[in-house]
């Protein structure tokens, strides 16, 4: 299974990327899409909406089950990837390279309390 070192990680299985610019790109891990399957349907956060750390923001449908998304960090949605609604599947061909929104965090080392790849790893049982 593919895990990145070069990105945090939720218990709830959402990986965050930090960007140059303080916002964070948050999208659905390599294990999560595996276990989803065939990815049909995403439902993505409005773009100003301000959301607590673990609040369900987000919806992601396969032909198997629907599954929530949550918020990494405390913040607000400054962008939704609209390309990833019209093509879900996108996500099962590539996790990583295919994200779901953007957050600004209310407080930059928010992330700093994510788990790592081998955190993410251990809480997965891989």
């Amino acid at each position: 299974m593919n895990t990145p070192a070069n990105l945090k990680y939720t218990s709830s299985h959402e990986w965050v990327r930090q960007e140059a610019d303080g916002t964070v790109v948050v999208g659905i891990t390599d294990h999560a899409q595996e276990e989803l399957g065939d990815l049909v349907f995403i439902e993505l956060p409005a773009v100003g909406r301000k959301l607590a750390a673990g609040e369900a923001c987000a919806v992601v449908e396969s032909v198997k089950a629907a599954s929530d998304i949550y918020a990494p960090v405390d913040g607000e949605i400054v962008e939704a990837n609209a390309a990833v609604t019209a093509t879900p599947e996108s996500i099962n061909a590539d996790a990583y390279a295919n994200w779901l929104f953007r957050m600004k965090p209310a407080a930059a080392g928010d992330i700093d309390k994510l788990l790592d790849a081998a955190g993410y790893q251990a809480a997965i049982g891989s």
